[in-house]
C-alpha cells in the first residue's frame, strides 16, 4: 500500500523514498518518525507520551539471555542470540530498544490491539515481550517480518499491574538499511506492513486507515491543509510531512537534530492529557537513535538536559551481565552516559493475563 510524497524529497540525493514508514503503562500513546539519509544513516525518532511519568529506564542486557514469553500454558521460550539497550517503562517492558546487530524497534499504543482466542498448540508470548523477542533473535527488518510470518508464537494480551490497563500495542522495526516494518495484532491476527517507505507511526486507527487517511492531504494527493490537533491521526499527518520536507544535513549532528525537532513538533504538551483515552496524552520524553553512529539520545521533559548512549561500544558478552542506568527521578543527567551503567538484577518482564 503505497501513496505520493512531495517532490522535495524524491528529488534529494538520491534518497530511499521515506513514504510512510515508542504503552499505557504498558501502552502509551507515542510517535514514530524514520529519517533515512545516504552517508549519514538512518535516525529514528519517538515520543513517548503519557498522563504521568513512566519511570523509564535504561538497560544493557547481554546475549545469551534464557526467556520465557510469560504465558500460563506452553509459553515461547528461547535464549537472546543479541545483546540490546533497550528502554523500559515501569521496569516491566521494554518499549524502545536497539540491538548490537542494528535492529531497533518501537512499542506504541493501538487501541483496536486484540489477541483472540487462544490455541494452547502454539506457543504464546506476552505482548508485553512482544519487542524482546525481535531485538533477541533478529538481525534485520526483513528476518524479523520472514519469521513473524512463520507464525513461530502467538500473541497474548497482558495487563499493566498498576493501571489494570490492557497492553494494547502495534510494534514498528527499523534497521541499518532503512528497512522498516509495522506490525499490529487484531482479533488475534498479525498483519504486517513491511516497506522502507512507512516512516512514520502513531496510534489509532490501524495503519491501513492511517495511510488511506493520509491521501486527504495537500502534499500526499488531497487537498486538506496540514492538520493542528494532537489527535494521533493529526500527528501522523504532520510528523509524515515535516519528515519529508527536513533540509540536507551536513552532519550526524544536524540530521539528529532535525529528526529531535519533528518529533518536538507532534508532542503533547502539559494539559492535554486525557487518563481515559490513552492516545490523548502528554509527552514525557523522547528518543532518537542514529543507527550509523550507534548512539541512542534521550530527552526527558522534566529535566533541561539531553544526554546520550553510545550503544556500539557496549559489551553484550554473556559475562558482562544485566547493567542499569536510572534515569527515573535523576534529572541531572546530561551528556554522554555510557559509562555510568552500574550491574543489575533483571527486571521481570510483563507476563500474559490470559
Amino acid at each position: 500500500m503505497t501513496f505520493p510524497i512531495g517532490r522535495r524529497l524524491a528529488l534529494g540525493a538520491g534518497a530511499a523514498l521515506p513514504l510512510l514508514a515508542i504503552a499505557p503503562r504498558q501502552a502509551q500513546a507515542c510517535s514514530r518518525a524514520l529519517w533515512n539519509w545516504p552517508g549519514l544513516g538512518v535516525f529514528i525518532g519517538r515520543n513517548m507520551d503519557w498522563f504521568e511519568d513512566t519511570e523509564s529506564n535504561a538497560w544493557i542486557l547481554p546475549r545469551g539471555m534464557e526467556r520465557d514469553g510469560g504465558a500460563a500454558v506452553n509459553p515461547l521460550r528461547w535464549t537472546s542470540r543479541y545483546g540490546s539497550t533497550v528502554l523500559t517503562v515501569y521496569d516491566n517492558t521494554m518499549v524502545d530498544g536497539v540491538n548490537e546487530a542494528g535492529l531497533a524497534g518501537h512499542l506504541l499504543y493501538l487501541p483496536e490491539a486484540s489477541t483472540g482466542p487462544r490455541d494452547p498448540a502454539k506457543p504464546g508470548l506476552s505482548i508485553g515481550q512482544w519487542l524482546t523477542w525481535y531485538l533477541d533473535t533478529c538481525a534485520t527488518v526483513a528476518e524479523a517480518v520472514e519469521r513473524t510470518r512463520a507464525e513461530p508464537f502467538q500473541i497474548r494480551m497482558a495487563v499493566e499491574p498498576n493501571s489494570g490497563k490492557p497492553g494494547t500495542i502495534h510494534l514498528a522495526l527499523n534497521d541499518r538499511s532503512g528497512g522498516s516494518a509495522i506490525l499490529e495484532c487484531v482479533n488475534g491476527r498479525i498483519s504486517v506492513y513491511h516497506d522502507r517507505r512507512y516512516v512514520v507511526m502513531t496510534n489509532q486507527p490501524t495503519y491501513d486507515k492511517q495511510l488511506e487517511n493520509l491521501r486527504r492531504f495537500q502534499g500526499f494527493g488531497g487537498t486538506d491543509p496540514l492538520p493542528g490537533t494532537h489527535e494521533a491521526a493529526d500527528r501522523f499527518v504532520r510528523a509524515a510531512y515535516y519528515v519529508t520536507h527536513l533540509p540536507t544535513p551536513r552532519s550526524q549532528r544536524e540530521a539528529v537534530a532535525a529528526i529531535m525537532s519533528v518529533m518536538r513538533n507532534v508532542s503533547a504538551p502539559f494539559g492535554v492529557a486525557d487518563p481515559a483515552r490513552p492516545n490523548i496524552s502528554t509527552t514525557i520524553w523522547r528518543s532518537v537513535i542514529s543507527l550509523e553512529q550507534r548512539t541512542m539520545y534521550f530527552d526527558g521533559v522534566y529535566s533541561a538536559n539531553v544526554f546520550w548512549m553510545n550503544f556500539g561500544q557496549f559489551d553484550h558478552a554473556p559475562a558482562a551481565g544485566v547493567r542499569k542506568l536510572a534515569i527515573a527521578g535523576n534529572y541531572d543527567l546530561t551528556g554522554d552516559v555510557s559509562n555510568r551503567f552500574a550491574p543489575a538484577a533483571m527486571f521481570r518482564p510483563l507476563p500474559s493475563n490470559e
